[in-house]
């Protein structure tokens, strides 16, 4: 794991730690963690729950500043950036799926997928064309109309990878992405998101601890207790 960015490199994390609460509450959530993730690779991080897999995951998306450490978005340390140019840096460059999906019930899921390019300034209409355009590449185009209450859970998991991937980001990062879903389902989307979404100009990042999944990973980060504790290529991922 190296310590600087390339040209390639999506995420570079250099020595990245976070520390919450002081004294007898001190807790170290992620220890001193240093890795690359190069574009062209879907990697998973994963560990039991409490290994500071969600912590790393915020930190390198730029949701969650490190106690210390630097982290490099396409070569960008945007932890260095004020927060207004890190919120716009990241809505450029970086799509997320929460795992709960944050889908707005009363809208549709057009509406829903048009969201984060009314916050970039493109024109209400001009956006649900290209959410319905986003739908259709997730195959969702026949449910532009329908309420997310209305559709499966894994139907509203890929309606929240379009509102992701509405805005072309070079980085897309899943957080449990099959925690809501049953075994097939969750196999089928991730799948998806691979056969479809991962280019060699785009890097896409995983937390799961879902072991079903681990065959789509192009590399498999293990988490414990805050720290790396091992890594495993998948040549067949």
């Amino acid at each position: 794991m190296s310590e600087t960015a390339t040209p390639t490199m999506a995420i570079s994390a250099q020595h990245v730690t976070r520390v919450f609460g002081s004294g007898e509450t001190r807790t170290v959530a992620v220890d001193d963690i240093s890795l690359d993730i190069p574009m062209g690779q879907m990697l998973y991080i994963v560990g039991p729950s409490g290994s500071g897999k969600t912590t790393l995951l915020s930190m390198i998306s730029g949701i969650l500043r490190p106690s210390s450490g630097r982290v490099l978005v396409k070569g960008v340390d945007i932890w260095g950036l004020s927060d207004s140019d890190d919120a716009r840096f990241r809505r450029h460059n970086i799509g997320f799926v929460f795992q709960d999906f944050q889908l707005f019930p009363r809208l549709t899921t057009a509406e829903n997928v048009a969201i984060p390019l009314v916050l970039r300034g493109v024109a209400w209409g001009k956006a649900q064309e290209i959410a319905i355009h986003n739908l259709d590449i997730v195959g969702l185009k026949s449910r532009a109309d329908m309420q997310p209450v209305k559709l499966s859970g894994g139907e509203q998991q890929r309606v929240a990878i379009a509102r992701a991937i509405v805005t072309e980001p070079d980085i897309l990062i899943l957080d449990e992405p099959t925690a809501s879903l049953d075994g097939d389902s969750g196999r089928n989307v991730v799948s998806f998101v691979k056969n479809h979404l991962l280019t060699p100009a785009r890097a896409i990042v995983i937390v799961t601890h879902d072991a079903r999944i681990y065959e789509f990973a192009s590399s498999i980060l293990h988490m414990e207790d805050g720290k790396l504790t091992s890594q495993e290529d998948n040549s067949d991922g």
